[in-house]
């Protein structure tokens, strides 16, 4: 009976016990699940002051360096190339004056002499004419002579036959004799004429003799070919005993000294950099040339644009002359710096902190982002020129998709000094246990185990360094 009673008191438990654990299963299950508090993300951004300043802003594009002076050589008239400058080769230098290329000039000169001949031809005719006139003036006043005694014989001779001295047939002798020496003078007279003519003719003779003669000595002159100015000889084609044609184009001589360089800017680039008076400043540049890695500097300055936009381009093509160019050359490709006008009271800013719209982010006072509206004047490579209500603010260096306006931040001022590390004084118990362990690590290699173990030697020791081996340490 005892053996039944405790029996039954067994199961009676056993069911109470599962009765109550099954309560506070479904008393567990029915329970609503409490999260913990939701934490504000806090984000870590570079911020950089804002602080005002004058800036010369610079305008960087590209050119090509090309020479003010510029003259193609070419043959004024065809022959035989029979003498040649020793320096007469691509990239030779010759000076102002100095004979480039000699034709044949034995046609030339035969040419001149003709026309030397003709000229003397026509000074002797202009002399024989000058005298055949002299002599026609001679024998005019001769016949005048004679007409002027003939005409008073017959006036003598006349009053005679009215006082009836002499006879009619005598008078009209006379009259005869006067009406002859008239004629005989207006021969004379035409005579004189065909003089005066005559040399004319002779000096309109000698005028096309002498312009022949001028024109054969240019024609003999174009046979030797100067240089007008010094400079360097490019493109050269001709050889000694090549016969060349009439214009032909023997070198290109180019000036290496007398630069400039061409550039093209857009018409908002271009409208930066003139004045009130809508003309264009001569404003300061540099070009450089970058040669294995090595640039090569010129100054200069802007000396005109280009009177049109030039077909099937845009913008302005602006010229610079450059100063001091020595190591460029007509062709190079060249980089253009610009210095515009000065700008006043602008902030430069990294060019990551402004987005398209013109918008970056500043800090107040709860380190909270807000989002402010600037003026972006220019973009000078890396950096942003602005203007606008963010003097003695904190801006956001770099823009991301995480950052907005609302959102709490903590700034990182750039080229702030990092915290030095903390230090600790080791006693030689600690420091002993420490070395012991460093030596016996036998994974560590030489070099590092040589570095810790003359860190762990040292009066103060990096408390990071502690931590890190005493965990390895278990202790």
């Amino acid at each position: 009976m005892i053996g039944l009673f405790l029996a039954a008191c067994t199961i009676g438990l056993l069911v109470f016990a599962a009765t109550l654990v099954g309560g506070a299963v479904k008393e567990r299950m029915a329970e609503d699940p409490k999260a913990p508090p939701a934490r504000e993300r806090v984000f870590a951004v570079n911020v950089v002051t804002a602080e005002t300043e004058d800036v010369v802003p610079v305008l960087e594009t590209f050119g090509e360096v090309q020479s003010r002076r510029l003259l193609e050589l070419r043959a004024a008239g065809g022959g035989r190339v029979v003498e040649l400058a020793e320096d007469f080769e691509d990239g030779g230098v010759v000076t102002a004056g100095q004979v480039l290329v000699r034709l044949d000039p034995a046609d030339a000169q035969s040419a001149v002499d003709r026309a030397q001949s003709d000229v003397e031809d026509a000074l002797a005719e202009g002399r024989d004419a000058a005298r055949s006139l002299e002599l026609a003036g001679a024998e005019l006043e001769a016949t005048q002579l004679q007409a002027d005694l003939r005409t008073r014989a017959f006036e003598r001779q006349q009053g005679l036959a009215e006082r009836g001295v002499g006879t009619a047939a005598t008078t009209e002798g006379a009259e005869l004799a006067a009406a002859a020496a008239q004629q005989s003078v207006v021969s004379r007279r035409q005579a004189v004429a065909q003089g005066e003519a005559r040399l004319d003719q002779a000096k309109t003779r000698l005028a096309r003799a002498q312009i022949a003669l001028a024109e054969a000595e240019r024609r003999l002159e174009d046979t030797t070919l100067t240089a007008p100015f010094d400079g360097t000889l490019s493109a050269t084609d001709v050889v000694v005993g090549r016969r060349v044609s009439a214009n032909e184009r023997l070198a290109e001589l180019i000036d290496p000294e007398d630069l400039e360089v061409s550039f093209r800017l857009s018409t908002a680039q271009y409208a930066r950099l003139l004045d009130e008076n809508a003309k264009l400043v001569r404003a300061e540049m540099v070009a450089l040339l970058d040669i294995t890695g090595v640039d090569i500097e010129a100054k200069g300055r802007i000396s005109r644009a280009s009177a049109a936009a030039g077909e099937g381009a845009t913008g302005r093509l602006i010229f610079a002359a450059l100063s001091d160019a020595g190591g460029f050359k007509p062709g190079d490709f060249v980089t253009v710096q610009v210095q515009e006008p000065l700008l006043e009271n602008v902030t430069r800013l990294p060019a990551s902190a402004v987005d398209a719209r013109g918008e970056l982010l500043v800090l107040d006072e709860e380190n909270r982002l807000e989002a402010v509206q600037v003026e972006v004047l220019r973009r000078q490579g890396d950096d942003v020129l602005v203007r606008g209500p963010i003097l003695g603010r904190q801006v956001v260096e770099a823009r991301s998709p995480l950052l907005g306006a609302g959102i709490a931040v903590k700034p990182v001022t750039r080229g702030a000094p990092p915290e030095a590390p903390e230090m600790l004084e080791l006693s030689e118990e600690r420091r002993a246990k420490l070395v012991a362990f460093v030596e016996a690590n036998q994974r560590m290699p030489k070099e590092a185990k040589a570095r810790v173990l003359a860190r762990l030697a040292e009066p103060t020791v990096p408390a990071q360094m502690v931590a890190r081996i005493e965990s390895r340490m278990g202790g």
